[in-house]
């Protein structure tokens, strides 16, 4: 039954990705003259009209369709997805911070297994063992192949400590590995002292309350520093634009800050009016590849306006605006709807935040990153 269901699945995912980028094609080489859009949307039709009639085996309507639409949508970009309606669930979460996950950083490409790239501290993957470079080849049994990484993610994430299975290949060994979600982010912000800094602030997601937080707990004490302030932005992963540019906004002021640029080139400017409680305040910002979204925009606008000297590694550069379109049934699209630039033009998606002190695959320990961060405030 599986491997009917897959031959179906498969036949489908490959009719409406085929159709995709032939259409794109065509109208990149002028061929949409013979086709116009009415004439596109027939042969759409046709194709799922074979499919249904003529395939070898009759193919389960909403399986075969939503596997077509996963693949159709998961390739247009990283972070785009057709979403089912308990993953459209999960994402309108108010409070997704109190979701229950696993502590997996994932990047994935489209046609390739999503890869680890990062693991929160003491969540129950880093416990497992799971390491960077490993690959997840299934979720529950269910191949990850063609799910989109926000798919992935939303999968990961529940309301309740269930148990996830993963298929995990581990230098070419595959391993079922059972895990427990678990609360995986206890803290939004938390400080630590660094000898002569003014201490590391890590930032585990930019989801609010985070500048509540924040300007509670930390800007008070951070006031009367003088030293560089460390900000940690390793595997800071999710969380929302406006929050960041909140976030932003303690350490510089200015009418433009970047810009998300939409459809047909248009450009909405992002701002930080308010008074900046931190703007005298040096900065040294860490990242790594796991450093996603938000937190590549905030490290990139800081060093942008010379506020922040970077060290790491290369992050993915995800910075862009996702917006959720609602379908019938509860499902839903989530389409990228805007990249963010910096005010020169420069894009950060797909290119990522360029560092000042890079640091290799080999060097990511806390230790390098302190010893390049002392390095470089000594001038040595």
């Amino acid at each position: 039954m599986k491997t009917r269901k897959t031959r179906i699945w498969m036949a489908a995912v490959l009719a409406a990705v085929v159709l995709f980028f032939w259409l794109e094609d065509s109208l990149l080489r002028g061929v949409s003259q013979k086709f116009p859009p009415h004439e596109s949307f027939k042969l759409l039709a046709r194709v799922i009209s074979l499919v249904r009639s003529e395939y070898i085996e009759d193919p389960e309507p909403r399986g075969t369709m939503e596997g077509a639409f996963q693949g159709l949508v998961g390739s247009l970009d990283i972070l785009s997805s057709y979403l089912d309606k308990p993953s459209t669930a999960k994402y309108l979460q108010p409070q997704k911070p109190a979701l229950k996950d696993i502590g997996l950083v994932l990047l994935k490409q489209y046609g390739i297994f999503p890869v680890v790239i990062g693991l929160i501290k003491d969540s129950p993957a880093e416990k497992a063992g799971i390491k960077a470079g490993d690959s997840v080849t299934a979720l529950d049994d269910k191949s990850t192949l063609v799910w989109s990484l926000s798919k992935i993610n939303l999968y990961l994430e529940d309301n309740e400590k269930k148990v996830v299975k993963l298929r995990v290949v581990h230098d070419n060994a595959t391993n079922e590995i059972p895990l427990e979600r678990a609360d995986i982010y206890p803290q939004i912000v938390s400080f630590a002292p660094l000898k002569d800094t003014a201490g590391i602030v890590k930032i585990h997601h930019f989801y609010p309350p985070l500048i509540k937080e924040f300007k509670a707990n930390l800007l008070p004490r951070l006031k009367s520093q003088k030293g560089p302030l460390v900000l940690d932005l390793r595997n800071c992963c999710k969380g929302d634009l406006e929050e960041a540019r909140k976030f932003l906004n303690v350490f510089l002021k200015s009418a433009k800050i970047g810009y998300l640029e939409k459809r047909g080139g248009s450009k909405d400017f992002l701002a930080c009016r308010e008074e900046a409680g931190l703007e005298n305040l040096p900065l040294v910002v860490w990242v790594n590849p796991a450093t996603m979204g938000p937190s590549e925009m905030v490290a990139a606008v800081l060093k942008d306006f010379k506020r922040a000297k970077i060290i790491g590694s290369p992050t993915p550069g995800l910075a862009a605006r996702q917006d959720l379109f609602s379908l019938e049934g509860g499902d839903a699209l989530l389409l990228t709807t805007g990249v963010f630039c910096l005010n020169s033009g420069e894009k950060i998606w797909g290119k990522g935040v360029r560092t000042d002190i890079k640091l290799g695959a080999d060097e990511q320990e806390e230790k390098n990153y302190i010893a390049k961060t002392i390095g470089l405030i000594s001038g040595s």
